[in-house]
């Protein structure tokens, strides 16, 4: 992994750009081959002594990617570093189980005669990270500007919602951030 470490209202030291190095490169070991990746590290520091660190890996099939905020630095990449592998250990999980559903499905049926198979044993950890879709909901979407569409979102207590751009004709969505600000998700041309 290539590392791009980058302050906002701090400098990099290389303590600490060793240490940012040291804790994103364990997740190496959740990889069979040589992860070929530029990892991008922002570290900020506001003035009310608050740090946030955001990492972000992009990969071949997946974009990691973590934010967490915390009084002490070292703790906020220790903090970010253990959501990124669990966020690796889910995405195994799903495709390690994917494998397996498939493998079943070929060997249902031997001569053409059914054959039994073993159920699988799930971990308690498989259950937590259930990825089930429950609901399905349908509607039509509404020519709007992000404005009308965050004032919408926010008279239904939502905390995203989708809507037109009567400019671009495409469909976009509004989000409420984390800081309490508002972002806008649009798709590529």
């Amino acid at each position: 992994m290539r590392y791009n470490v980058r302050g906002e209202n701090i400098e990099v030291t290389p303590a600490l750009r060793d240490y940012v190095e040291k804790k994103i490169g364990k997740l190496e070991r959740y990889f069979q081959e040589s992860v070929d990746a530029d990892v991008h590290v922002n570290l900020s520091y506001y003035s009310d002594m608050e740090s946030k660190v955001e990492v972000t890996i992009p990969m071949t099939n997946l974009v990691l990617r973590g934010e967490e905020h915390n009084g002490d630095m070292y703790a906020a990449i220790d903090l970010v570093t253990s959501k990124l592998e669990r966020q690796i250990r889910k995405h195994k999980t799903k495709v390690n189980r994917k494998f397996r559903e498939q493998d079943s499905a070929k060997f249902m049926f031997a001569n053409g005669n059914p054959v039994e198979t073993p159920t699988a044993v799930q971990t308690q950890e498989e259950d937590e990270d259930s990825m089930e879709v429950v609901r399905t909901k349908r509607f039509t979407l509404k020519p709007m500007d992000s404005e009308e569409a965050i004032l919408q979102m926010n008279m239904l207590g939502h905390s995203f919602f989708v809507f037109t751009n009567p400019e671009t004709n495409r469909t976009n969505v509004v989000y409420k951030r984390k800081d309490g600000k508002y972002g806008v998700i649009e798709p590529n041309e």
